[in-house]
């Protein structure tokens, strides 16, 4: 099949709207639904994202996409009994991949709902089986086991969206994109993301442990397909708080790092102890913490609608225990697309517990900015490669 016809294009109004190869056949095969032309902007980057997690680790991978940026990313590693519960994976058989994918859906599950799936390698049964109970718009990955697909097939009355990918398709080494009727043309940005990136340490801090270089990889490589301006905050084997597309860097880091504060607070004894009505649905759930830890939106559970979700007045968490809580926080990697201007990033990183740092360097300030990592004992490599990605 050379080319697929697509309902429309961004929005209702871009018609015709169609994929298609110049030369030889479509890499994929819609196993169900009818994915659209965001579908596959998703599916077509997480993918890559997956794949190139896999070869640089060893371990299955999964991403969460929403609006062609991660809002997750991650390897199977093994679950903590506190993130398989805020996870809501108590009790349940988890496959390495399956722990990928919770992992990656996980991170940051309200910007995930509704979001579009990708896995490194074929989708089983357990993997299935959680995809299946989330809110989502299709799945990516190089198979299916039988049992996996009709499980999939089952989501959203039978209109899932299922995309299998041949994992030996290599595109061609140029590419062209068209906007406003003109064509620019660029060679793939082929560059290899490995340990080698991170042996120019310039801090009097000079060592990453081997869990450090694991992570910083993970934030590279899922900067590499994030919508720039973009920082990427990393740990335990996971994107923990991804920003993207901001036009300052100072603001991609308070973004991702007000993301990584929140997913760490998910983890405060108080918010595990949350009194939550039976019955009340996972997405519910992760709306109402969100709102419990904003210290903006408190006041919307103070204000009698707590009745609505808990079984009792949930016990406020003050400013000053999130701070206690945060201040504890160590062993976080850090990942930036462009260098950091400003030693400014540098210390709202330090408040989310960062310890690693890998970024392309070459400011007129990065004496600043090294002078900043000295100053709270933060490693930092230049990676000297530059991943903006439009």
């Amino acid at each position: 099949m050379k080319e697929l016809a697509l309902k429309y294009g961004c929005n209702p109004n871009q018609k015709p709207a169609r994929i298609f190869m110049q030369e030889g056949e479509l890499p994929i095969q819609v196993l169900n639904g009818r994915p659209g032309y965001i579908n596959f902007l998703d599916a077509l980057n997480s993918w890559q994202l997956v794949k190139e997690l896999k070869e640089a680790t060893g371990l299955p991978a999964a991403a969460s996409f929403k609006h062609v940026s991660p809002a997750g990313a991650a390897v199977g590693l093994p679950l903590s009994d506190v993130l398989k519960k805020i996870y809501f994976v108590e009790g349940m058989e988890l496959t390495p991949l399956a722990t990928a994918y919770v992992r990656a859906r996980g991170a940051d599950r309200m910007s995930s709902y509704g979001d579009f799936v990708a896995l490194s390698e074929e989708c089983d049964a357990c993997t299935a089986r959680l995809i299946s109970r989330e809110v989502s718009d299709g799945v990516i990955a190089p198979g299916y086991s039988p049992e996996a697909l009709e499980i999939l097939k089952g989501k959203r009355k039978g209109s899932y969206n299922v995309i299998a990918i041949d994992p030996a398709y290599r595109p061609a080494p140029v590419e062209h994109k068209d906007v406003f009727g003109i064509t620019f043309e660029q060679g793939r940005n082929e560059v290899k993301l490995d340990e080698s990136l991170l042996t120019n340490l310039v801090t009097q801090q000079k060592e990453f442990p081997d869990e450090a270089k694991r992570d910083l990889l993970i934030a590279l490589i899922t900067l590499k397909y994030t919508q720039s301006n973009s920082v990427c905050f990393a740990k335990d084997g996971q994107a923990i708080g991804v920003g993207a597309g901001q036009q300052s860097r100072i603001h991609c880091t308070r973004l991702a790092g007000n993301k990584a504060d929140l997913w760490h607070l998910r983890q405060h004894p108080k918010v595990l102890e949350l009194p939550f009505k039976d019955g009340i649905k996972r997405p519910d759930r992760d709306n109402t913490i969100d709102v419990y830890l904003s210290d903006d939106d408190m006041d919307v559970l103070a204000d009698g609608n707590w009745e609505n979700y808990f079984t009792r007045r949930p016990e406020p968490l003050t400013r000053e225990e999130k701070r206690a809580w945060l201040d504890q926080v160590t062993g976080v990697s850090l990942g930036s697309d462009a260098f950091f201007p400003f030693g400014d990033n540098i210390e709202r990183a330090h408040r989310s517990g960062v310890s690693y740092i890998a970024q392309p360097g070459g400011s007129i300030r990065d004496d600043h900015v090294i002078e900043t990592c000295d100053k709270y004992g933060i490693a930092m490599a230049f990676t000297g490669v530059r991943l903006f990605h439009h």
